[in-house]
């Protein structure tokens, strides 16, 4: 079921700026302070909602555990009952498997077989592992030898412990990841108000692209950013519309992007994010909306656009496949969680000892190098670079762990010297 909120749209301006070029943090918090969720609301079954972002917070209707319980199979005891220099030798007087309710409570100087799980006799409050103590029978009855140094309220989870009635167990704006969904299954819930999937329209440009399957004639350039970029953007929960290829015609790219922008919620482009003469995109959004072509104080990655026809949000990223891939980590991913309606999010960053050399870096400029993590020759954990930085080559990605991220005050960089390591797995790039 969908319901319509009436949650804030974006402004026209959202994404101007007044500066000739931003600097990464910049652009960061420029687009954090501005970028609100656009996506509507729909009811979920838990069993369908992995991945989804959730639109209302999930309270515990009770506590969770709901009682004292047994953290082991073992037995229930008063602590006060021990003397605590000495063992202590104590009856039997009570069986609580679980799923039975105790109907009395424990009686002094006594202890309850208890298994994992089970409900906690009440005035009971430490629980001893059954193999810790030494049992023995006599005649009908049954006595256990309790060792000394019993720590009061061991292995006894306390109602409560994990949730308290009416806390928030999972908030508006999470992502439902599998511990996400176990916490709201254990309160009994079942149905979840969730945020839509973003419908995301994926456009590439250019005359020289074409799709693999198309036979390759002089001058064609496969296009790897579409199945990159489709990856990518699924990876945040999304829905991805092929919007096919835009010719370098103005009419064309005009008549694609105004359609799309009546379908989905957000286009995003390769290839023409600048404003050179053929890059009709950055034209017609021009024409049909308002757009800010960003220069970006980072490397890869200079030109991006951002821009929207009417509220629909369009991204214009660069043609080269790893600039799309950093700028689409870096700026977009979390640009996305957000009009999705989730919370905007940071990778964190590993300090990690460089094992590579770079003579010299232009100043002011943030670089992202891809890398990867491994021992040198003393055993110790090192960043390593990928031997070369053109922002074409694949190659380059695939053989990255992680970006090794130089700031702007970073002139050149020496074996040993600390750098910052961000995993793609910050990202939600699967480890291989």
């Amino acid at each position: 079921m969908s319901t319509n909120q009436g949650q804030k749209r974006l402004l026209d301006d959202c994404f101007l700026h007044d500066k000739d070029r931003l600097r990464h943090d910049e652009a960061l918090k420029l687009l954090e302070s501005r970028v609100v969720p656009i996506a509507e609301h729909e009811t979920v079954e838990l069993s369908s909602a992995h991945g989804r972002i959730l639109a209302q917070d999930v309270v515990a209707p009770r506590n969770i555990p709901a009682f004292d319980n047994a953290a082991v199979d073992g037995y229930a005891l008063i602590h006060g009952d021990l003397r605590p220099d000495q063992e202590n030798r104590l009856p039997v007087s009570q069986r609580i498997p679980a799923g039975v309710v105790p109907d009395k409570p424990l009686a002094p100087g006594t202890v309850a077989r208890i298994f994992t799980g089970a409900q906690v006799p009440e005035a009971a409050d430490t629980i001893v592992m059954q193999e810790d103590v030494a049992v023995e029978n006599d005649g009908d009855d049954e006595f256990i030898t309790i060792p000394a140094g019993v720590r009061p309220g061991i292995n006894l989870r306390q109602a409560g412990e994990d949730l308290a009635a009416g806390k928030p167990t999972v908030t508006t704006g999470e992502r439902l990841r599998a511990p996400e969904l176990a916490a709201i299954a254990s309160t009994g819930v079942n149905k979840l108000v969730c945020y839509q999937p973003l419908r995301v329209g994926l456009l590439s440009t250019g005359d020289e692209i074409i799709r693999p399957g198309t036979p390759f004639a002089p001058g064609n350039v496969y296009d790897a950013n579409h199945y990159l970029l489709q990856t990518l953007i699924g990876s945040v929960g999304a829905e991805v519309f092929d919007l096919g290829i835009a010719p370098d015609l103005a009419g064309d790219v005009e008549k694609l992007l105004l359609d799309a922008a009546q379908r989905y919620d957000v286009i995003i482009t390769s290839g023409g994010a600048s404003r050179g003469e053929e890059d009709h995109v950055v034209a017609a959004i021009d024409k049909l909306g308002t757009l800010h072509a960003w220069q970006l104080a980072v490397k890869p990655g200079r030109p991006m656009s951002f821009g929207q026809i009417g509220d629909k949000v369009i991204l214009g990223l660069p043609g080269n496949p790893v600039a799309v891939m950093v700028c689409f980590l870096l700026y977009v991913r979390p640009l996305m969680l957000r009009l999705g309606g989730g919370k905007w999010t940071s990778p964190r960053r590993f300090q990690v000892p460089a094992g590579f050399m770079i003579e010299r870096k232009k100043a002011d400029r943030r670089e992202f190098l891809r890398g990867w993590i491994e021992e040198d020759a003393e055993t110790r954990l090192v960043a390593r670079k990928y031997p070369l930085d053109g922002s074409g080559l694949i190659s380059s990605l695939r053989a990255a762990d992680g970006l090794i991220e130089l700031d702007e005050q970073v002139s050149r960089v020496s074996p040993g010297d600390m750098v910052a390591f961000i995993p793609l797995s910050e990202f939600g790039i699967l480890p291989r």
